[in-house]
This record gives structure tokens, C-alpha cells and sequence, in this order.
């Protein structure tokens, strides 16, 4: 199993289930409200702790239920919270999500105490001494913590450590072709179809990607919903079709556990079309229950499902 550091949110995700989305100005009765420990790091790293690796988590949260409820998962999975930050003044990140029957989210966040992850007591000899870094761009969009998280990435680089960096939608938004420089020197970027297109300003991947190969960016894990994953390096461009699954209920997470399991699969000796199957699997998985890390996923589970969805698609 490998070691691992998770650099990323973890916030509390407060979710109302509706019909239909209100009008501004009217109000719709919620057919389902839950609060669950959420956000990308804290999901990466709940998850990475319980396929079995040893996993520690830097990110900032307040005082307070906030702030014990955003961790809850990430310690009962094991995870070593000794590099977690406590802000006694701000609030601790949450995100606010509004789900239609259709599973589309609409968010609102607040960034609360995880924009201010201190670099200041970032520890070096936690990241040069890990396998593998993994982290959320979000990490990379302002504040204290941007300085927090590209000092890691340094560190890591300079150490050989193997780096993972996934996208999101708000990273990619708020950073633009920005983003490109800060990631250029990643081992595997991962990202879905629409974030591709709105860093690189291309319409279709073949453009996209030949865009970002201009940059020195060769290697990407592209998810494409439905059908799957696009593994592209400058060796092969290859889809990895879905796993397929029934009884689908909320996305929430589904990205953050195709991450985790695909950081996984790589540190754990399997080759990247093998690791797009773990991540595919456990993105499918994680839907079938309500929060974003409510699916228990361990490591010989996943392997299994895996090891049967490679063997029915030859």
C-alpha cells in the first residue's frame, strides 16, 4: 500500500433533495435534506484510508460540529489529521447542494477556514517522505492555501514524489489558462470533459489535448460521464468504457472516489488503463448512496469489481 499526502477541502456538505429547482424569489419544500462530510480532500482521503494506505491529510477547519463532522470520516478511515489546521476565527468550509431528480447539483460554497491553510507550518518532511501527493485544484485558487499547495507540489517534485492533481469545475473557472502553469510538471492531471475544454478553450479533445501537449502536459485522465474515461499519453489514447450501475442516486463524490481509486491503483503497481477501471468502478459505486463518502469501499471489494469488469470488456 502506499503513503500518501492529500492536500484539499474538507468541508460539511448540507444537500436538499427537490423536485424542481426554485424560482428567485419562491421557496420548494426539500422532499430530503441530510448534512455529510464532504469536500474533494477530505473525500480523497477518506477513501485512500480505506483501501488500506497510509494517508495523511493537510487542510484547514474551524471550531465547533462544523469541524467534527468534516473530519468524522477522514478519522474513522485512519487518516492522520497531524497535519490539519485549526482556524479559531473562521468558520469550517462548507458547500451547500441543491439536487434535482435529474442527480444535476447546483452549489453554493463557502470557503470558510480552507483558503487559509498556512504554509507557514507546512512540513516538508511529510511530503518528501510520502509516495505520492495527491490534490484538488481548488487548493490552487487563492489565498494562504495557494501558497500552501504550490510549495507542496515543489517539494514533491524535487523529491520524486508522484503527484496527482484533479481539477473541478471552480478551479478551472477561477484560474484559466492560469491554471496550466501551475500544473505543467504533474504526473497525472485528472479531469472531467468540461473542465478540459473550459482550460484550454478548445471545442473538441483531440484539439484540447494537442493544446495542452504544447504546454509539456502529455499525461491525462479525462472523464467523460457516461462513458466512461479517456486515458492520453503520448503512447495511447485509449476509452475506458463505464462501469454500470443500477440504482443511481447522487454524483455527490463520484469524481473525488474515481481520484482516490486511481491514485490507488497506480501506487499499487497497476498499469494506467488498470487504474482507469478501479476509478471508473468506485466513481459508479459511490452513487448508489446519498453523500459523498457514504459508499464503504475497501481495497478487495474495488479490486474485485475491477478485476470483473476488466475480464467482461477482454
Amino acid at each position: 500500500m502506499g503513503r500518501f499526502v492529500v492536500v484539499g477541502d474538507a468541508t460539511v456538505d448540507q444537500m436538499y433533495f427537490v423536485n424542481d429547482f426554485p424560482e428567485p424569489g419562491s421557496e420548494v419544500n426539500a422532499l430530503r435534506a441530510v448534512m455529510e462530510p464532504g469536500g474533494a480532500g477530505g473525500t480523497v482521503a477518506t477513501v485512500l484510508g480505506r483501501l488500506g494506505n497510509e494517508v495523511r491529510i493537510a487542510t484547514r477547519v474551524g471550531t465547533g460540529p462544523f469541524s467534527e463532522l468534516a473530519l468524522k470520516h477522514v478519522r474513522d478511515a485512519g487518516v492522520d489529521v497531524g497535519l490539519v489546521q485549526v482556524d479559531e476565527h473562521l468558520q469550517t468550509s462548507s458547500v451547500t447542494l441543491i439536487i434535482t431528480p435529474d442527480a444535476q447539483r447546483t452549489m453554493i460554497s463557502a470557503a470558510g477556514a480552507s483558503r487559509h491553510l498556512d504554509s507557514a507550518e507546512l512540513k516538508k518532511s511529510a511530503i518528501v517522505s510520502s509516495d505520492a501527493l495527491v490534490m484538488s485544484a481548488y487548493s490552487l485558487v487563492g489565498g494562504r492555501q495557494r501558497e500552501y499547495a504550490v510549495k507542496a507540489l515543489e517539494l514533491a517534485r524535487e523529491a520524486g514524489v508522484t503527484t496527482f492533481v484533479d481539477l473541478g469545475s471552480g478551479a478551472v473557472n477561477a484560474l484559466r489558462d492560469r491554471l496550466i502553469t501551475l500544473v505543467r510538471d504533474v504526473d497525472y492531471l485528472l479531469m472531467n470533459e468540461h473542465e478540459l475544454y473550459t482550460l484550454t478553450g478548445e471545442a473538441s479533445i483531440s484539439d484540447a489535448v494537442s493544446g495542452l501537449n504544447q504546454h509539456g502536459i502529455e499525461r491525462l485522465i479525462v472523464k467523460v460521464g457516461a462513458m466512461g474515461s479517456i486515458v492520453i499519453t503520448p503512447e495511447l489514447t485509449e476509452l475506458v468504457e463505464a462501469y454500470d450501475i443500477d440504482g443511481v442516486i447522487d454524483s455527490t463524490g463520484a469524481g473525488d472516489y474515481y481520484t482516490a481509486a486511481f491514485a490507488h491503483a497506480i501506487l499499487n503497481g497497476y498499469d494506467l488503463l488498470e487504474a482507469a477501471w478501479f476509478g471508473n468502478v468506485a466513481g459508479a459505486l459511490n452513487t448508489t448512496k446519498v453523500g459523498a463518502q457514504s459508499v464503504l469501499l475497501d481495497a478487495d471489494t474495488l479490486e474485485h469489481h475491477a478485476a470483473a469488469f476488466a475480464g467482461a470488456h477482454g
